[in-house]
């Protein structure tokens, strides 16, 4: 045989796409050449290729006098990573006839050392889950990605050290025959075990710290219950050193535990973007990202789209702590995720949409100095730098953010005293009894929606039933603070949200004022 065809796969955006590697021998000079559209990383996979055939025992493909030929397809669909060095390796052998198995319904994935090893790829989920959808039955690839990849039910995971170990469970030519036809002694394959399904683990092992360890704060706690209760994002705003990034960062014990099909997704997500090293993301995830961040690396986006920082965030928290310090345009590009959970990035070689349904939580300070309207220190900062510190908010960011909370300087009795303040499982007891509210409610209506904050405006019409009176003291409210529409609408939510933490079938006159109580006090 000089010819071979087996199955691969690559990632393309956030889901997999099968790679069809086909290998063509043929005598000549030898030459070694990959064809449909491979990148540096693909091409230079012959090198990797050739000294992992030759240390796995076999006669390296350079010592042949062979013209070998790799085509990946589909043609116009650009080859990316080192997914296919265990394919490429396996095609060559079965071309030369070196080994004999039948590759249909079978994926190989994996890069290759030098030696033969396999080197764990990422996305390893959403290539399984590809494989899946279609109607492939084997996966073989490193066994760091086994573990995810079980994940999806219905195929069967191989996890492999080495391509001497994939080759002896799939070759079917263990057995050999000497010159007269008998059967030689059985060389000892080394089968490789199915994986097990994946079970998800819901036991935090590590500690984020608790809201009981927050001296004070109460009005920013309870912000921070009702951001969480109904998913809505929140800014903390105060001097330095006042506790908004302690509140921020055990914020996310707050949110409830992902369903299996939330795990799955940011899994995906995640092993896609390589931030995970075989784990399974199985808590909201928490993404922090430094102020000097670049709008790619938050948004997304590259000559060939890859997701950003707001989509790692997906069914999480986002927190960006000194928010004014971001550049302005990394600021702006916010609304789009924050408006409608999406962000969508066009360039020339393609268009992606990635999810980004995520609590934003941003902290600031109010001057640059951080002392402005501080009794106790002086605010150093000139009148120009206040200005252009506050023009870094533009109106339509702080409308798409619905509750703003104030963290101030806490008395220095209560931070020497013992902790009184609710345990973090207290209050996500609250937060989920109201998910739950909102879950049946939402059912009720025959909703796909989550949260409250994931309600439009039609949804709200239908499903927030106000009374005359709670209509008419938010009219005045909001005519008295001149507030948009859209924050209209959202003062609305956080109402509601508000009454599905008291269990209250109505929206009442106390939950608008509180609502309105969380509206920023000066509009930039």
């Amino acid at each position: 045989m000089s010819f071979a065809k087996v199955y691969s796969a690559q990632v393309n955006l956030l889901r997999g796409a099968i790679v069809t590697i086909e290998v063509d021998l043929s005598k000549g000079l030898h030459t070694f050449s990959v064809v449909g559209l491979p990148d540096k990383a693909v091409d230079e996979s012959k090198d990797r290729v050739s000294g992992a055939i030759k240390n796995s025992g076999f006669k390296s493909p350079k010592a042949k006098n062979q013209k070998i030929i790799v085509s990946l397809s589909p043609a116009d669909l650009k080859k990316e990573g080192p997914f296919f060095d265990l394919a490429i390796a396996i095609a060559y052998l079965k071309a030369s006839d070196e080994i004999k198995f039948n590759s249909e319904k079978k994926i190989f994935l994996g890069e290759l050392g030098l030696d033969g090893t396999l080197r764990s790829i990422r996305g390893a989920l959403p290539l399984a889950e590809e494989a899946k959808r279609r109607g492939y039955e084997e996966i073989y690839l490193p066994k760091e990605n086994a573990v995810e990849a079980a994940l999806v039910e219905g195929v069967k995971i191989f996890g492999a050290e080495s391509l001497k170990e994939v080759i002896e469970h799939i070759d079917e030519t263990n057995s050999k025959l000497n010159s007269k036809g008998d059967k030689k002694e059985e060389t000892k394959a080394r089968k490789i075990i199915v994986q097990p399904k994946t079970k998800i683990n819901y036991k935090r092992e590590i500690k984020i710290g608790d809201f009981s360890d927050i001296r004070g704060q109460e009005g920013a706690k309870r912000g921070l219950e009702i951001a969480a209760a109904g998913g809505h994002n929140i800014a903390m705003y105060g001097p330095p050193g006042t506790g908004k990034t302690m509140l921020a960062r055990v914020f996310s014990g707050l949110l409830p535990d992902l369903y299996t099909e939330e795990v799955l997704e940011i899994t995906g997500i995640h092993s896609v973007a390589g931030a995970t090293r075989g784990e399974l993301v199985c808590f909201p995830p928490f993404r922090a990202p430094h102020h000097t961040s670049s709008y790619v690396s938050l948004i997304g986006g590259g000559t060939y789209p890859k997701p950003g920082e707001v989509t790692l965030a997906h069914r999480g928290v986002l927190f960006l702590d000194e928010f004014p310090e971001f550049e302005k345009r990394v600021i702006e590009s916010l609304r789009q995720p924050l408006e409608d959970n999406i962000v969508s990035i066009s360039r020339a070689k393609g268009t992606a949409i990635f999810p980004s349904n995520f609590i934003l939580v941003a902290a600031m300070n109010p001057c640059p100095c951080g002392n402005a309207g501080n009794k106790q220190r002086a605010c150093i900062c000139k009148p120009s730098d206040l200005d252009r510190y506050k023009r870094k908010l533009s109106g339509p960011i702080m409308d798409r953010i619905d509750l703003w909370v104030s963290v101030g300087n806490v008395d220095y009795k209560k931070l020497g005293g013992e902790s009184t303040g609710e345990r973090s499982e207290k209050i996500k007891a609250r937060v989920i009894t109201a998910r739950e509210n909102q879950k049946n409610r939402f059912k009720k209506f025959g909703k796909d929606i989550k949260t409250n904050s994931d309600m439009n405006v039609k949804d709200l019409s239908s499903m927030v039933k106000l009374s005359k009176e709670v209509r008419d003291l938010l009219d005045e409210s909001a005519e008295s603070l001149a507030l948009s529409a859209r924050a209209y609408h959202r003062v609305i939510k956080i109402a509601r949200t508000i009454a599905d933490l008291e269990s209250s079938e109505d929206v009442k006159a106390n939950h608008i004022l509180e609502a309105i109580q969380y509206r920023p006090k000066v509009n930039s």
